[in-house]
């Protein structure tokens, strides 16, 4: 029930065109009763009894029904799916709009092709559902009851007898309606699986084609592909003994009239009339039946596919602001780490453990160590990317669990070690930096970022489409666009996740030349993974195995002859 509530709010911002779909559908439901009426006092009274003008009269009724039964079929037909495309709008608005505040742990877990499978197939299902789930069930429950309320009225054991099969229906309907509903949830799961086959082989193609990999990959892909057809072939398997069934009974409505209407005449209970009226009245019957055959079926497939859509909204985030958390003001950006502790899972054990280290506003601090040794991890958890297990992090004096997560970060400038850049143009990548930039500020952040002759260059300048994930960009060139975002945000706080180990050297010095140039007056996290391009830092903190084991000046830690000089030794040779 809560589920069943949880999905009619979605109709309530729409109330007045939910209510005339649904006076559409039980009017056009009324009117299709008094056909068969009409026919049954056509062939009773105004027949052989030649009353001219009553036929006409009932003529004329006929057309008028169908007339308006068509008026009302397409304001049905429309606004119905407009109803249904607005429940769909609203649901896949309110994923999205959840999708973002879901923590980056969440996403860990997580395949991407799923969550496009529930914002895409699964929200056009259940839109569908949106729309015909009332309506249909309507349709049908006023029509099959209206109808057999005249049928009563005519001829109670006439009735009685066409009602035979209507249990078996109603037993065969819901036997392999959950059938359905359970094979529909496993096509869905491996529809998702497909999806996420095929977004990582598009987004790896290179790596694909340069191991030569196609065989490996397509191996892949078959092996979902399969999984996902022999689900399909139970599904069909199933669908296809509900409506070889359905449509048996279904024709047991002409043949159970038929005969029991034979005998009811032969034994003068009834007219001949009375069982064309019947026959008509069947027909009547049968189309409701027949909506609530493709009904179940759809049913089945959007009960599955709304479940999958609860399943993601019921996530909760896992880190969120306390009813008290107010905004974050940075005055110095002075930055504590006291006794953090922080794991993604605890089965994986700690990979940062009872760290405590201070950095002074204004200055650059560089985190160093080994491959693993959590680096990234510990920068992360100053915007709280991640929540610590543990201890405390605070800037100036401020806890960060304190203050809201969008005050926090929109102090914090992030440089991450993999730039994503968005398939649009150079301008709207900016734009993340700062929304009302102006082309010239983008000019100046691009200038400061080395970059700003590159782009003026280009023949559609800021216009230039950078490809997907900037794939018609150099690794420089896409990192010099993210640190012009950096400039355009103007944050006190810089995270810089270097990454100029792969790149040459002009581009490395072109880098590091607008990263000092941003770091200017702001609190500074390097991640250092060539040791060489820190020396300059005010202070160099050691990290191995998730703990400090050093910290100090480049040369207080050469001098020391410990695990730096090691790490820095091995990086000059």
């Amino acid at each position: 029930m809560n589920k069943i509530r949880r999905f009619f709010s979605y109709y309530r911002p729409y109330k007045s065109l939910f209510w005339l779909d649904m006076s559409a559908a039980i009017l056009s439901s009324l009117l299709a009763i008094f056909f068969p009426a009409l026919t049954r006092e056509l062939l009773r009274t105004w027949i052989p009894d030649q009353v001219w003008g009553s036929m006409i009269v009932c003529f004329v009724a006929m057309f008028v029904i169908y007339a308006v039964q068509a008026c009302f079929t397409y304001i049905r037909i429309r606004w119905g799916h407009v109803l249904g495309v607005y429940v769909e709008n609203d649901m896949r608005r309110d994923l999205f709009g959840h999708l973002q505040q879901l923590s980056f742990g969440y996403y860990d877990h997580t395949k991407t092709g799923h969550l496009m499978s529930r914002m895409t197939n699964d929200l056009f299902q259940i839109a569908e559902v949106a729309h015909h789930c009332p309506e249909d069930s309507l349709i049908s429950f006023a029509t099959i009851i209206g109808a057999y309320v005249v049928m009563f009225s005519y001829s109670a054991p006439m009735a009685l007898i066409s009602l035979i099969p209507f249990p078996f229906l109603v037993a065969w309907g819901i036997v392999f309606g959950r059938r359905q509903k359970r094979v529909a949830r496993e096509v869905r799961s491996h529809v998702a699986d497909v999806n996420s086959n095929v977004e990582n082989s598009v987004q790896g193609i290179r790596e694909v084609k340069s191991f030569t990999s196609e065989k490996f990959q397509s191996g892949l892909f078959d092996s979902s592909n399969n999984d996902l057809k022999e689900s399909r072939k139970k599904q069909y398997s199933v669908m296809a003994s509900y409506q070889t069934g359905m449509g048996w009974l279904r024709n047991m409505y002409y043949f159970t009239t038929v005969v029991g209407g034979a005998l009811l005449i032969y034994r003068g209970v009834i007219h001949s009339y009375d069982l064309v009226a019947f026959l008509l009245y069947v027909s009547v019957v049968l189309e409701p039946i027949d909506r609530l055959i493709n009904f179940v079926e759809q049913l089945s497939q959007g009960i599955a596919a709304f479940e999958r859509f609860t399943e993601v909204m019921d996530v909760e985030p896992s880190i969120k602001d306390s009813p008290e958390a107010k905004d974050l003001v940075v005055t110095n950006g002075d930055i504590s780490y006291k006794n953090v502790r922080f794991t993604y899972d605890t089965k994986d054990g700690e990979v940062i453990g009872d760290i405590s280290f201070d950095i002074k506003g204004g200055t650059t601090v560089a985190i160093v160590g080994d491959s693993g040794a959590g680096k990234t991890t510990t920068a992360s958890l100053l915007p709280r990317f991640y929540e610590i297990d543990s201890g405390s992090i605070t800037i100036d004096g401020q806890d960060i669990r304190s203050v809201t997560q969008r005050s926090l970060r929109k102090n914090i400038g992030f440089v991450q070690q993999n730039v994503f850049l968005f398939d649009a143009d150079i301008r709207e990548n900016l734009r993340y930096g700062n929304p009302d930039a102006t082309d010239e500020q983008m000019y100046q952040a691009l200038d400061a970022a080395n970059l700003g002759d590159f782009v003026r260059s280009l023949p559609d300048g800021l216009s230039t489409q950078v490809g997907e994930h900037g794939t018609r960009l150099s690794g420089g060139q896409k990192q010099r666009i993210s640190i012009a975002r950096v400039f355009l945000k103007n944050p006190p706080i810089l995270i810089f996740d270097e990454a100029t180990s792969s790149l040459d050297n002009e581009s490395e010095h072109l880098i590091q030349d607008a990263f000092d140039r941003l770091s200017v007056g702001r609190t500074s996290i390097v991640i250092a993974h060539r040791l060489t391009t820190i020396r300059g830092a005010d202070n160099i903190i050691v990290l191995e195995n998730g703990k400090v084991i050093e910290t100090g000046t480049h040369e207080k830690l050469l001098s020391g002859g410990g695990h730096y000089a090691r790490l820095y030794r091995r990086d000059f040779d």
